[in-house]
């Protein structure tokens, strides 16, 4: 009785998201900063070559460049939304504006490879706060008869940022050296910060007497920490011993998390929902797929660079036909979610992004610029159409009142996957050398086909109303 007491929901329950033309500029502050924390796992993969040498570090080491972001976005990403929960939405989201603007301007000004890291590290956690309440946003701001569009124009910007990189990395590097990857993003995320102050709208319901657990946010970075730390420990060399040690960490944190959590009303680590199998089941799926693409988007560029003698900015002019077709895939994807069950429409996108990835695996030396790009459509068909209807089927499948987790287990599963990816090309160029990128294709390839098998399974399962 007391706890009921406690917690009492409050706000307006009727609430129906924003009118125009207030919904317009609301759309312009969300899309623009989740494109822009989004982009920047991307953007300097297409220059890690040259910034490497230019650094004096080697492959290896300048990947840490993209892995230090992605990690600290995995590590908070989670505790971030369990703060929007509490404390609001807007106020989470305009703060992480601000973190990742004054990181991207640490970026643009550093001066060697430790430096820049650490500054990734600060844009990071502006990124997770971005990424963490940015679908909760979405919920605020549509009304609930066109939320399905807001959620589908959502995914379509996720995915278009996610493989975007390399095209405004390559305008960017025809013009400018690499620090303008980072300096870029100053002037719209100041702008961003304007726009999200004036026309964000607050939370319409929160839960009072639901205090934020400060012991439980450090347990969940520890754990995806170490996580990922002992796959990246083994890529760089690190003893063997130190490895197992971390492994042997990572477990016995772990446990205790999730033995914490699993005795939690609203646990930050959402195991309620993970108990929904469409639900469970289209996480795993949306992780098998963000790891392959990232892969791609990592390895692709050595590709190009070591076999076929691409410069950074023919890299990215090239790349530029993976977002290329999402442009065009995403919308019919949103048009047939609700006609084709997404366990099909997924299944069939990753299965052809899987032959993309076993395409390009394969790629002769001697192959033409039109067959690089062909094989590469291939790849941003699948995952255009696959994005969309995964990601609807996530966010719907849980209650009304965890919208938050969900958006933050939505967004950590993307990270995951993409952290993952990072890391596993690293460890690939530790145990392969030169033909590294074409394993990492190959590697992409049956993990997509692991994400169809995966998509296919939703098929057994009844569907949310």
């Amino acid at each position: 009785m007391k706890q009921e007491e406690e917690e009492k929901i409050v706000g307006d329950l009727n609430w129906d998201g924003l009118h125009r033309p207030r919904i317009y500029y609301a759309m312009a502050a969300t899309f623009c900063g989740l494109f822009l924390s989004v982009l920047d796992g991307t953007i300097c993969n297409v220059a890690l070559p040259s910034i490497a040498q230019q650094l004096n570090v080697s492959s290896s080491d300048s990947i840490w460049i993209v892995n230090a972001f992605q990690l600290v976005i995995m590590m908070t990403l989670l505790p971030f939304s369990s703060m929007g929960e509490r404390w609001g939405y807007k106020q989470v989201y305009l703060r992480g504006v601000a973190v990742f603007t004054v990181g991207s301007l640490l970026c643009a000004l550093s001066q060697n490879l430790t430096w820049l890291v650490l500054s990734r590290v600060f844009q990071g956690f502006g990124a997770a706060m971005i990424m963490s309440v940015n679908t909760s946003l979405i919920k605020l701001i549509y009304p609930k008869r066109r939320l399905g569009e807001g959620v589908g124009l959502n995914a379509t910007m996720v995915a278009l940022a996610s493989v975007a990189g390399p095209t405004f990395s390559a305008a960017i590097l025809s013009v400018a050296s690499w620090p303008w990857l980072f300096a870029i993003n100053i002037p719209f995320g100041i702008a961003t910060l304007i726009l999200g102050y004036k026309y964000l709208p607050n939370n319409a319901v929160r839960v009072l007497g639901h205090r934020f657990n400060w012991r439980e946010a450090l347990m969940n970075a520890a754990t995806f920490g170490l996580f990922i730390g002992c796959v990246e420990a083994y890529s760089h060399d690190v003893p063997v011993c130190w490895v197992l040690g971390g492994v042997v960490l990572f477990f016995v944190m772990g446990t205790i998390y999730v033995r914490i959590q699993l005795r939690e009303k609203y646990p930050m680590l959402p195991f309620d929902l993970l108990k929904i199998p469409v639900f469970s089941m289209s996480v795993l799926t949306s992780i098998l797929s963000f790891t392959a693409q990232m892969i791609c988007m990592v390895a692709m560029p050595f590709l190009l660079v070591n076999t076929f003698h691409y410069d950074a900015v023919g890299t990215g002019l090239l790349m530029t036909s993976w977002p290329l077709v999402i442009v065009f895939v995403a919308p019919l994807a949103g048009i047939l979610i609700g006609k084709i069950h997404p366990g099909i429409l997924g299944g069939v996108g990753l299965m052809i992004m899987s032959i993309g990835c076993f395409c390009l695996s394969f790629v002769p030396a001697d192959t033409s610029h039109f067959g690089l790009v062909c094989r590469l459509m291939l790849c941003g068909m699948g995952f255009g159409l696959f994005q969309s209807p995964n990601n609807h089927m996530l966010l719907t499948s849980a209650p009304p009142q965890r919208t938050g987790s969900a958006s933050g287990m939505l967004a950590t599963a993307r990270l995951t996957g993409q952290t993952i990816g990072a890391a596993l090309v690293a460890l690939m160029f530790h145990l392969h050398g030169n033909s590294a990128p074409h394993d990492a294709m190959l590697l992409a390839g049956i993990l997509t086909l692991c994400g169809v098998i995966s998509s296919a399974l939703r098929l057994r399962v009844p569907l949310p109303r």
